[in-house]
C-alpha cells in the first residue's frame, strides 16, 4: 500500500480523483443517496459549522472510524485503530505533548530510521512538514480517529498534569447518551470527607469508562490503583487488554464516583463491598455488578457488565452441532430430573441456561428461578434473588418455592449438601430442576454430586443429562487466512479422536475490526453426558470418575469438549491455539 511520505522536508502525496467525503462514503456503500442528501441538509441547517463527516457520524449514517477508514482508503494512507500498546513511549518525546494535543498527532515508532506518526487530520500536508521539521527524521502518515487519538493520548502521558485533557477526552460524549438510574442523592455531598466525585470531569471520566465498555461489548471493567498508576482494563472475549490510565491522583474520586452510583459506603474502605449500577446507555438499560476490594495503594473496583440484549440469543447461535441440541432439546424437554450445566466462571453458563428456558415459556408452565444475583430479567419466568444475609439462601428459597406449584425449576448453583438434597428430591417428585456445577467436564458433574454428600442412589434416580461447555473466542472473519499448523500442535491434534491428519486451519492476522487481537466474539463448544440404563446402574453403586468416563466413551455417542472444538476448528470458525488454551487433548 502507497503511503504518504515525508523525506527531507517534501511531502509526496499520492493523486486521488477529487470527491468529496459524501462521495466517497457513498462510493463504499456505506452511506446511501437519500441519507447523503439528508447529511448535506443538516449541515446547511447548522450554516455549514461542522464538517461533512461530523454530521454524518451525528446522525449515525455512518461511524468515526468508517469516515476515517475510508478517506484513509481514499488518500492511499493505512488507517489504524490507535491503541496504547502500539505506542513506543520512547518516541513520544520527539514531539511536545502540546503539539501533539494541539493537532491531535501521535508518534508511533520509529523503524529504519523513518517515523510513523497517526493522525486525525491528513489534509494538512503543512502539518506533515512541521513534523519533519521537529523531529528530523523522515515521516510516514497513519490516519486514526480523534476519539481514539484522545484515548491514547490520556494513556501514554505522564500521570503528572493529565487532567486537563479529561474533558476533550470525553467530549464524544452527549449528555443523555448515559444516565444512571435511581441514584441515591444523599451521598452527593462529598466536601467533608475531602474527595471531588461530585465534580464534573470525574463523573464525566465514570460515565466514558462504562460507556466505552458497552460500545466495545466488555464484561468487565478493571480499575485497578497501583504506586503512581491507575489502570482501566476491560475484558473482551474472555481476554484483559488496558484501555487507559487517568491520573492516578484521581483515584479516590474515581472509586468514590462508583461506590456512590452502586449505592456503597463511600466511608468504608477497609473491607469488601459489593453494589450495583442500573445505566441506560443509547436508550437502552445496562446492569452493573460492582465489587471493590482494599489493596496497599487503594481499593480495586471491578464492574461486571450485564448488557440484556446478549442474552436474547438462542440455542441456535450458541454454537451446537445439530445433533447435540436435538439431543439437549430432548433432555430439557423432560417431566422431571435433574440437568446440570457445567463449566468455570465465565464459561457461558448462564446464557445456555436463559436460552433453554426461553424454549420453555409456556402460559401452562410455571417457571420460577432462585438466582444470586438474578443476571437477566426474562419475560414469562418468575425470578428470585437470594439474600444469605436475611437467611433467604439457596436451600431456604428452594424449599419455600416447592410450595409455589412449579414445574421448572432453575437454581443458580448447587453448592451445598442442603441444596443438592432439595433439588433430587424435587426432581424425583416430578419437577424438572436446572442448575450449574463448576466442574472440568461433564461426567465430573456426577462424582461432585456424591463429594458434596448426596446419595448415589438419588444421583442415579434424578441425573437427566450433564451439559459441560467452554468459550473459544472467534477468528475474525474480515481477516482471518489460512495457515500451516505447527508440528508440535499438529501432534497434540492427533491425541483428539478425529483429528489426525490436519495440517491446515485458519487464523486472524489482525485487523481494525477486531483490535489486531485475529479474534472477534466467542463461540461454546460443549459435551453432552446422558446416562443410559447401565450408567445409571454403575452411579446407583457410587462408580469412580474414572469408571463413569469409561462408560460414556464407551457408549458410541458422546463427543468431548476436545471433539467438538476440533470441528469448530475444522470450520475455521476459531483456531488450534485457542481450542489447547481451554481443553487438553
Amino acid at each position: 500500500m502507497q503511503t504518504r511520505d515525508i523525506n527531507q522536508g517534501k511531502a509526496v502525496s499520492p493523486v486521488v480523483k477529487p470527491l468529496r467525503v459524501g462521495d466517497r462514503l457513498l462510493e463504499a456503500g456505506i452511506i446511501t443517496r437519500a441519507q447523503l442528501d439528508q447529511a448535506l441538509e443538516k449541515q446547511k441547517q447548522l450554516g455549514n459549522q461542522k464538517l461533512l463527516g461530523e454530521v454524518v457520524v451525528e446522525l449515525k449514517f455512518a461511524t468515526q472510524e468508517q469516515v476515517h477508514e475510508t478517506l484513509a482508503k481514499a488518500s492511499n494512507v493505512p488507517y489504524v485503530a490507535l491503541h496504547s500498546r502500539l505506542v513506543d513511549p520512547a518516541v513520544m518525546e520527539m514531539i511536545p505533548c502540546e503539539f501533539m494535543e494541539e493537532h491531535e498527532v501521535m508518534p508511533l515508532f520509529c523503524v529504519n530510521g523513518k517515523l510513523t506518526v497517526a493522525v486525525v487530520e491528513l489534509s494538512n500536508v503543512f502539518l506533515f512538514e512541521e513534523i519533519q521539521k521537529i523531529t528530523n527524521k523522515p515521516v510516514q502518515i497513519v490516519a486514526t480517529t480523534s476519539r481514539d487519538f484522545r484515548a491514547t493520548f490520556v494513556a501514554m502521558l505522564p500521570n503528572e498534569g493529565q487532567t486537563f485533557v479529561i474533558d476533550d477526552l470525553v467530549g464524544d460524549i452527549q449528555e443523555d447518551t448515559l444516565t444512571v438510574v435511581e441514584q441515591s442523592m444523599a451521598d452527593l455531598a462529598l466536601a467533608s470527607n475531602g474527595t471531588d466525585a461530585d465534580a464534573s470531569p470525574v463523573i464525566r471520566l465514570v460515565n466514558y469508562i462504562i460507556y466505552c465498555a458497552v460500545q466495545e461489548k466488555a464484561s468487565d471493567i478493571h480499575v485497578e490503583p497501583s504506586d503512581k498508576q491507575l489502570r482501566i482494563r476491560y475484558r473482551v472475549d474472555g481476554n484483559l487488554f488496558e484501555k487507559m490510565q487517568p491520573p492516578y491522583q484521581m483515584t479516590p474520586a474515581v472509586v468514590s464516583r462508583i461506590k456512590i452510583m452502586a449505592s456503597m459506603d463511600i466511608s468504608e474502605r477497609r473491607i469488601p463491598q459489593d453494589g450495583a449500577i442500573t445505566v441506560i446507555v443509547n436508550k437502552r438499560p445496562i446492569d452493573i455488578r460492582v465489587s471493590t476490594m482494599p489493596g496497599k495503594f487503594g481499593e480495586k473496583v471491578v464492574m461486571r457488565v450485564i448488557d440484556n440484549r446478549g442474552t436474547q440469543v438462542t440455542l441456535e447461535q450458541l454454537g451446537f452441532s445439530f445433533e447435540m441440541l436435538e439431543k439437549w432439546r430432548s433432555i430439557v424437554q423432560s417431566p422431571n430430573g435433574i440437568v446440570l450445566v457445567t463449566g468455570p466462571t465465565g464459561s457461558g453458563k448462564s446464557t445456555t441456561l436463559y436460552a433453554t428456558l426461553s424454549e420453555l415459556v409456556d402460559e401452562t408452565v410455571n417457571i420460577s428461578t432462585v438466582e444470586d444475583p438474578v443476571e437477566y430479567q426474562l419475560a414469562g419466568v418468575n425470578q428470585f434473588q437470594t439474600n444469605d444475609k436475611a437467611g433467604f439462601t439457596f436451600a431456604g428459597a428452594l424449599r419455600a418455592l416447592l410450595r409455589q406449584d412449579p414445574d421448572v425449576i432453575m437454581v443458580g448453583e448447587i453448592r451445598d449438601l442442603e441444596t443438592g438434597r432439595i433439588a433430587t428430591q424435587a426432581a424425583l417428585t416430578g419437577h424438572l430442576v436446572v442448575s450449574t456445577l463448576h466442574t472440568n467436564d461433564a461426567p465430573s458433574a456426577v462424582t461432585r454430586l456424591f463429594n458434596i454428600g448426596v446419595e448415589p442412589y438419588l444421583v442415579a434416580a434424578s441425573l437427566k443429562g450433564v451439559l459441560a461447555q467452554r468459550l473459544l473466542r472467534k477468528t475474525c472473519s474480515n481477516c482471518k487466512e489460512p495457515v500451516e499448523i505447527p508440528a508440535n500442535l499438529r501432534r497434540a491434534l492427533e491425541q483428539i479422536d478425529g483429528g489426525a491428519g490436519m495440517d491446515k486451519a485458519f487464523r486472524g492476522v489482525g485487523c481494525a475490526k477486531c483490535r489486531k487481537t485475529g479474534y472477534a466474539g466467542r463461540i461454546g463448544i460443549y459435551e453432552l453426558f446422558a446416562p443410559n440404563d447401565e450408567l445409571m446402574e454403575s452411579v446407583s453403586r457410587g462408580a469412580t470418575l474414572q469408571e463413569i468416563r469409561r462408560l460414556t466413551k464407551g457408549s458410541g455417542a458422546y463427543t468431548s469438549l476436545a471433539q467438538d472444538g476440533l470441528e469448530k476448528v475444522r470450520a475455521g470458525i476459531t483456531t488450534v491455539e485457542e481450542l489447547f488454551t481451554a481443553v487438553a487433548a
